[in-house]
């Protein structure tokens, strides 16, 4: 079966175009102009991840992410036209994994959505790790926190996995985008975006987000023994 991408976008053009590029390595593509059309055909057609415009009439794109975020750890990439880094940090703090500014490559989009998909088949092949009054699900994106379901995005899961995964080396910024965003860009906004997600982790963890320590001026390390 392939796997199906949602491209949410009020300009008919934009659509045609990232349905195209995204048709041509095998995707198969649903699209529709409004936030409300998205969140029925996200309940309807089960998309593997929904590449979402911010700017739409009546039911905006922050608006989508916030509701989907609600209930579903599905991958999402914002595509927009506004750039300031209030934007860009807002959507990723609503729980988007991932920020396209227009004019865009439709190469690089490409390359975001193969990035995010392949981290997220990866993840699936992940066991369950147990530390204190966590147990990690990573087959199935699912975190305990003392029993009780976490919800996490699947961008917070994957980075909480890599953390894990180091067994208490230290991270940097520069490879927890390269392993969980899958691209290697050095601009703020991109170290940021690190930044953001720890903090959104760190909020969900309760007590044990003692556990995500930041080492100034190099990163963040996960620690197993406290």
């Amino acid at each position: 079966m392939k796997t199906k991408v949602l491209v949410v976008d009020d300009e008919q053009d934009i659509l045609d175009l990232v349905r195209y590029q995204l048709e041509r390595e095998g995707y198969q593509v649903v699209g529709c102009r409004d936030g409300k059309a998205a969140l029925d055909l996200v309940g309807r057609e089960r998309p593997d991840l929904v590449v979402l415009d911010l700017l739409m009439p009546g039911v905006d794109g922050l608006e989508v992410c916030r509701r989907l975020r609600q209930d579903s750890a599905i991958p999402i990439i914002m595509l927009t036209a506004k750039a300031e880094e209030t934007d860009k940090v807002i959507g990723l703090e609503l729980g988007a994994d991932d920020y396209v500014t227009k004019p865009f490559s439709p190469r690089e989009l490409v390359a975001r959505v193969k990035a995010i998909l392949r981290r997220g088949a990866a993840l699936s092949e992940e066991g369950v790790v147990s530390l204190g009054d966590l147990t990690m699900d990573f087959a199935r994106y699912q975190v305990l926190l003392a029993g009780k379901g976490v919800s996490l995005t699947a961008k917070e899961i994957e980075l909480l996995r890599a953390l894990v995964q180091a067994r208490g080396r230290v991270l940097s910024r520069d490879f927890l985008l390269e392993r969980v965003w899958g691209y290697d860009r050095a601009a703020e906004i991109e170290s940021r975006t690190v930044d953001v997600h720890i903090r959104r982790l760190r909020e969900k963890l309760g007590l044990e987000a003692r556990r995500i320590v930041t080492v100034k001026g190099v990163g963040y390390r996960f620690d197993r023994e406290n």
